[in-house]
C-alpha cells in the first residue's frame, strides 16, 4: 500500500531491514512474468473475462494516472475510469476525483472498488470531508455506481488503507493506518463506524482478509503477527456503541500466526491466507489453523505488495520494490527498472465472499 508520514516512520524501521536483498537463492521456475512495467505497481485485480486493473505506487517520482486498465495483449494502458477522475489538482472537486488512491480490487459484486485516502500527498492532511471515500465502478459502463463518503470516520492524518467485504452481513471493512483503527461500513445504509481505535493490534499499516465463510477477520501490523477476530463482534460493535471499546472488543482478538513483516496478503477459497515476507523475498501460506509453510521463495519477490488470486487459480505478486522508493531513501529513488508483476499457480481460486 502507499504510505502516510506517520506510517512512513513506522515502516522505515521495517524497510531498513529489507532495503538490501536478503535472499540470493535460485529463481523458482514456477513463477511467470505477467506484467512488465516502468512504474511500481502495488495492486492488481482481474476479471474472469481477462480485464486487468493496475494501481501505480508513484514512489519513484513519476506522475500520471493512479488507476489504469492494462491490456495484456498490447501492453498498453488507459486511465480508469478516465483521465478526468485521475487528474485531481488543487481547485478540483475532491468528491469527484481520485485524490490519492491507496487500493483497488474487484468486489464480490463484480464491480471495481477504489479506496481514496483523500490526502493529495505524503504527509499532507486529508481533505475533509469530501476527500476520503470508497468508490464503486460498474465495469459494464465504466461509470461510478456509488460513492461512500468516509469523511465522518476519518481524521486529518488518517490513511484509508484497504477494503474487504462480508456478504453475510452486507458489510465492508476498511483499515485506517494513519490514525490506527478499523472501520465497519454498512453497504446498504452507507453508515460507517470506527472500532478498535488505537488498539495494540491495529497499530501500523494493516493487511487484512475475511475468511471464505465470513466468520473471521484476519489482520496484522506491518511488523508482523497475525491476529483474528470474529466478524460478528465487529458488526455488533458497529450497531451497539456500548460494545465498542477496546477493553470489550479487544478481549475477542486472538493470535492467529507468528508472521514476519509483510507488504500484502490474499486469501483463497479454502481459507488459506498468503502473506508476503518482505524481509526474505518469500510468500508464506497460512492454513486456517495458523500453520505456516513457504509457498515460494525467489530473489525477484522484492517487497511484494497487495496480492490477488484469479479464477485461473493463480496468485498475482506485484514486486513493487517500495523499500527502494523515495519515501525510504531521503528523497531519491533506488528502484531498479523494469519492474514486474509475477504469477504462480496455487491450485485454488478466490472465495466468492472476496471477489468475483
Amino acid at each position: 500500500m502507499i504510505f502516510h508520514t506517520v506510517l512512513i516512520v513506522l515502516l522505515a524501521l521495517v524497510a531498513g531491514q529489507s532495503a538490501a536483498q536478503s535472499y540470493y537463492g535460485p529463481e523458482d521456475p514456477r513463477i511467470e512474468v505477467a506484467v512488465t512495467t516502468e512504474t511500481p505497481i502495488n495492486g492488481v485485480s482481474t476479471r474472469p473475462g481477462g480485464r486487468l486493473f493496475v494501481l501505480y505506487a508513484r514512489v519513484d517520482g513519476s506522475s500520471g494516472p493512479q488507476v489504469v486498465e492494462y491490456n495484456q495483449t498490447t501492453n498498453e494502458t488507459v486511465p480508469f475510469p478516465n483521465e478526468e477522475w485521475n487528474s485531481y489538482a488543487p481547485g478540483k472537486n475532491p468528491a469527484t476525483h481520485l485524490v490519492r488512491t491507496n487500493s483497488q480490487r474487484i468486489g464480490p459484486d463484480g464491480q471495481l472498488w477504489i479506496v481514496d485516502v483523500g490526502s493529495p500527498g505524503f504527509g499532507e492532511p486529508v481533505i475533509l470531508p469530501e476527500g476520503p471515500k470508497l468508490v464503486a465502478f460498474n465495469l459494464t459502463t465504466n461509470e461510478v455506481s456509488r460513492v461512500y463518503p468516509m469523511g465522518n470516520v476519518t481524521r486529518s492524518m488518517s490513511l484509508l488503507d484497504d477494503v474487504r467485504f462480508n456478504l453475510a452481513s452486507d458489510k465492508a471493512y476498511l483499515t485506517d493506518a494513519g490514525r490506527p483503527g478499523l472501520i465497519v461500513l454498512d453497504l446498504a445504509s452507507e453508515d460507517a463506524g470506527r472500532v478498535l481505535d488505537d488498539d495494540l493490534s491495529t497499530r501500523q499499516y494493516l493487511p487484512m482478509e475475511v475468511s471464505p465463510n465470513g466468520k473471521w477477520f484476519y489482520y496484522q501490523p506491518a511488523s508482523g503477527g497475525f491476529s483474528r477476530i470474529e466478524t460478528r463482534y465487529l458488526d455488533n460493535a458497529f450497531y451497539n456503541s456500548s460494545l465498542n471499546s477496546n477493553a470489550i472488543l479487544g478481549q475477542y482478538v486472538e493470535p492467529f500466526a507468528h508472521t514476519p513483516s509483510t507488504g500484502g496478503t490474499a486469501v483463497d477459497a479454502n481459507g488459506n491466507v498468503y502473506d508476503s515476507d518482505t524481509d526474505s523475498q518469500r510468500i508464506i501460506k497460512i492454513a486456517p489453523n495458523g500453520t505456516m509453510t513457504t509457498l515460494v521463495q525467489d530473489p525477484r519477490l522484492l517487497w511484494v505488495d497487495a496480492m490477488w488470486i484469479d479464477t485461473q487459480q493463480r496468485l498475482w505478486m506485484p514486486a513493487a520494490q517500495l523499500n527502494r522508493g523515495i519515501p525510504f531513501n531521503n528523497g531519491t529513488t533506488r528502484i531498479v527498472k523494469p519492474l514486474y508483476v509475477y504469477t504462480i499457480d496455487i491450485g485454488v481460486g478466490p472465495p466468492a465472499i472476496d471477489h468475483a
